[in-house]
């Protein structure tokens, strides 16, 4: 129970600090927006310059500079379609369901982003209900959001966090669940244990949301080399981390379909030998030998050597339906983790041994 707890703990404190960078950007953006906004525009409430640092910069991951393009374009219209009605109707509680509704199907049709529609909906309340007693016009609305949106890139370019740590926390999170389905797998083969089995079809349904994670986490990360001038000269870094994106995801879907294999033929008259265990071990291994190597910033050498090795192992002998189904899909395991190293597909797929060369004795 303390070990569960303390792992808990270390994972929240791990993740806190990745968010620590974004919670410098938004104090620090905010108060500047507010700073700019009210006393070099002149505008006595700016509320929507600080808020829109926020939205822009957030604490969550990816598309930044969509939102600041979606958070203006979205106050705009709403602003606009609110101060145009208000002129006319006045305000009241049927004027904010009219304005909101109007202004939100304009926006889903314009695009259909989430933040674009509420956007547009929610500067339309703020018109409706502040305009009247603000004495606010619509363009310094708009120019507080354009204001609050630069303040963010801004804040994100010269306060970022490390997309490395960003993108290396999350791909360790997907290299570590691959390696614990293979080993969970490995060791029902060697136990004849159903229910270890069970529990690494259990753990491989459950990777996907890390592998979304991962693509995510990897989307802010590409975000920030590409704003911050800090990060410009370290891209070349961050391509190891793309490069093996697709691969690794990849390999984790077919873990998948070997591990639910793996249940079915311990039920089988000829279950699979344990030189198969031992080569999803070898595997397991060199997954973690990738994000060990991946997480220093070196090219997976070691990683790759493991690979191949596994890669050049005959198969066994004598084997059944299942444990000729779990050897195809650890054979792609194997092509999916050499091509994150860098290696192309052919050379990859080059390297296994043939599935018609004959056994060694």
């Amino acid at each position: 129970m303390r070990t569960r707890l303390s792992d808990h703990v270390k994972d929240r404190l791990g993740t806190f600090g990745l968010i620590v960078p974004s919670i410098a950007q938004c104090a620090v953006g905010a108060a500047l927006a507010w700073v700019i906004a009210r006393d070099l525009l002149g505008h006595p409430a700016p509320f929507f310059a600080p808020i829109s640092v926020l939205i822009c910069v957030g604490i969550g991951l990816g598309q930044r500079l969509r939102r600041v393009v979606e958070l203006v374009v979205g106050v705009s219209l709403g602003v606009g379609v609110g101060d145009l009605l208000v002129s006319w109707i006045g305000s009241g509680a049927w004027q904010i369901a009219l304005v909101v509704a109007l202004a939100m199907t304009i926006a889903g049709l314009l695009d259909s982003g989430a933040l674009f529609v509420a956007q547009a909906g929610s500067s339309a309340v703020l018109v409706v209900t502040l305009v009247p007693g603000a004495g606010v016009g619509g363009l310094d609305r708009m120019l507080d959001a354009l204001t609050g949106g630069l303040i963010g890139i801004a804040a994100v370019a010269l306060l970022p966090a490390s997309p490395f740590a960003i993108a290396a926390k999350h791909l360790s999170g997907v290299l570590d669940a691959l390696s614990t389905v293979l080993e969970r797998a490995a060791e029902a083969i060697e136990k004849r244990d159903v229910d270890l089995a069970a529990e690494a079809l259990e753990e491989a349904r459950g990777t996907q949301a890390a592998v979304e994670e991962f693509e995510q986490a990897l989307e802010t990360s590409k975000e920030i080399t590409m704003i911050s001038p800090l990060h410009w000269h370290r891209r070349a870094r961050l391509a190891r981390y793309e490069t093996a994106a697709v691969p690794v995801d990849l390999a984790l879907r077919n873990a998948r379909v070997l591990s639910r294999r793996t249940l079915s033929s311990l039920g089988e008259a000829s279950p699979p030998p344990a030189a198969l265990a031992e080569a999803m071990r070898e595997v397991s291994e060199a997954a973690l030998l990738l994000q060990l190597e991946l997480g220093a910033g070196r090219e997976p050498t070691l990683a790759q050597q493991a690979l191949l090795a596994v890669a050049a192992r005959e198969r066994p002998e004598q084997l059944g339906f299942s444990a000729h189904v779990i050897i195809a899909q650890l054979r792609s395991v194997v092509v999916d983790l050499l091509q994150a190293t860098g290696m192309e597909h052919e050379e990859a797929t080059a390297a296994l041994t043939p599935l018609d060369k004959p056994n060694e004795a």
